[in-house]
């Protein structure tokens, strides 16, 4: 799986893109298919903003993940960063299981 990260008004530190490849990266596995074909890219953006809200920050994380041509996209909105990254992360593994559970079936009866 390919993955591409995107910050915006946040610093770029090593441990926030590794924990972001951390919890990304294993969904390779569940479209397993898929990626032998070289055909899943991520794109993950995680920005950070405070326009809206009158204390702290708030981090926004966002993933679109193209598999074999379709779009799964999820986004997630919250005050702690590691939290943003696991709900948006477990937000797009429903939608990758729900994608690959739907394309099982219409393949075991010979659609595609």
């Amino acid at each position: 799986m390919e993955l591409k990260i995107e910050l915006e008004n946040l610093d770029s530190t090593p441990s926030i893109k590794e924990y972001i490849e951390d919890k990304i990266l294993p969904l390779g596995s569940i479209l397993k298919k898929w990626e032998e074909e070289g055909s899943v890219l991520a794109r993950f953006e995680l920005s950070r903003s405070t326009n809206h809200h009158h204390k702290g920050d708030v981090y926004y994380a966002e993933v679109n993940l193209t598999v074999g041509g379709k779009l799964l996209r999820a986004e997630c909105e919250g005050d702690d960063v590691h939290g943003v990254i696991d709900k948006v992360k477990d937000k797009i593994k429903k939608e990758a299981v729900s994608f690959k559970e739907k394309t099982s079936s219409l393949e075991k009866f010979g659609h595609k």
